[in-house]
């Protein structure tokens, strides 16, 4: 039977539209073939190695890979004159043919992975008690940083650093962010086991780069905290990881004492194991004033509630029976004593804190740490 016109037109209007759909979906497989191929073609290609050069030797290049072995390479010529020890490269791993160069920013760490660099808006007024160790601070590195011209008209150089050691939170982190607040420094804080790094130099390495960054960004105060990980007594006889530290600790000697000026470069070093720190950071023209940052007192204990309280929505109360009560504790454990008496508040459902409040939270801090002295001697 023959079709009418109208017939055979509906019918190529149908194969028109089929054909165009099946063209498009037949794009988007050939796009999706061709991104798996190239997706398998990647999981198929050798890795390629980060290292750094040592040194040029004519048209070739020394260089060092994170395992701290060292080989002598070719260089790929669009690149011989470019090439600087110091450099990071990406080396072809077989041959270890250099084959591109990493800008700065693509190093393999960054020291900023390491360090918190921060403007700290700690203010001197925030600290509870403190008043001698505040006192010194201000004269050895407020005063440089401030008004360098004094020391100049009386021909000495301004100190380096200082040293905090005592008690665990009494509050040497506090007084070195409010130096660099209130000098409006930088403040590079450096937890110092971070840098005893597993490869042969990369402590040392990162030692030097926190420097290299603080002087960028000076005036800057570098806080290395438990400063003992790594400025411990050294030994004879060790294991290879205990001589890396030492190359570590090695290293920020030499930034300390090195050729190049600090300048606006402040550093404070915090320890709660001042015995077993090496006599080589302790002498004079490195930490130069050494500032014990003990157990608060009375009074201190006092000011350090009202520190804490200031902001708190609370009834009368009475800081001379909460600083009696809380003889041997540090200012982080009074500062906890405050949160908890507000957790007290919460939970019956009250808007202000009470006395009561702080007395709960003073047998209940004091408890924990009396089971923390049993439980580990």
């Amino acid at each position: 039977m023959k079709s009418s016109p109208k017939e055979e037109d509906r019918l190529g209007t149908l194969n028109f539209a089929e054909s165009i759909d099946l063209n498009s979906e037949n794009r988007v497989l050939r796009a999706t073939v061709t991104y798996l191929r190239e997706e398998i073609n990647k999981f198929k290609k050798r890795p390629l190695v980060v290292c750094d050069i040592k040194k040029m030797v004519d048209e070739k290049a020394m260089i060092r890979l994170p395992n701290g072995n060292y080989f002598l390479v070719e260089v790929a010529g669009h690149l011989k004159k470019d090439l600087k020890p110091g450099d990071s490269v990406i080396v072809e791993q077989r041959s270890f043919t250099v084959i591109d160069k990493l800008n700065e920013k693509d190093k393999t760490f960054s020291v900023e992975d390491f360090v918190i660099v921060e403007k700290p808006k700690v203010s001197w007024e925030d600290i509870g008690g403190l008043k001698e160790q505040t006192k010194e601070i201000h004269e050895v590195l407020e005063l440089p940083l401030k008004q360098p011209e004094l020391f100049k008209e009386i021909g000495i150089k301004p100190p380096k650093g200082i040293l905090l050691f005592g008690p665990s939170g009494t509050g040497k982190t506090l007084l070195a962010k409010a130096v660099a607040a209130s000098t409006n420094a930088t403040f590079i804080e450096v937890i110092a086991s971070e840098l005893n790094q597993k490869f042969i130099g990369d402590g040392a390495r990162l030692v030097k780069e926190i420097f290299q960054l603080a002087r960028e960004k000076s005036p800057s105060i570098i806080f290395i905290d438990e400063l003992d990980a790594i400025a411990s007594q050294r030994i004879d006889i060790g294991t290879s990881g205990e001589r890396e530290v030492q190359r570590t600790f090695m290293q920020l000697l030499a930034e300390i004492d090195g050729f190049k000026d600090l300048e606006n470069v402040k550093i404070v070093g915090a320890t709660n194991r001042v015995d077993i720190l090496d006599e080589a950071v302790l002498r004079p023209g490195r930490f130069d004033r050494l500032i014990e940052v003990g157990l608060p007192l009375l009074d201190e204990r006092k000011e350090i509630f009202r520190v804490h309280t200031k902001e708190m929505n609370k009834n009368k109360i009475d800081f001379d029976l909460l600083a009696e009560k809380t003889e041997g504790l540090s200012g982080a454990e009074i500062y906890a004593i405050c949160t908890e008496a507000g957790y007290f508040a919460i939970r019956d459902k009250r808007n202000k804190v009470n006395q009561s409040d702080f007395l709960l939270a003073i047998d209940k801090i004091k408890s924990v740490e009396e089971n923390e002295v049993n439980m580990f001697g």
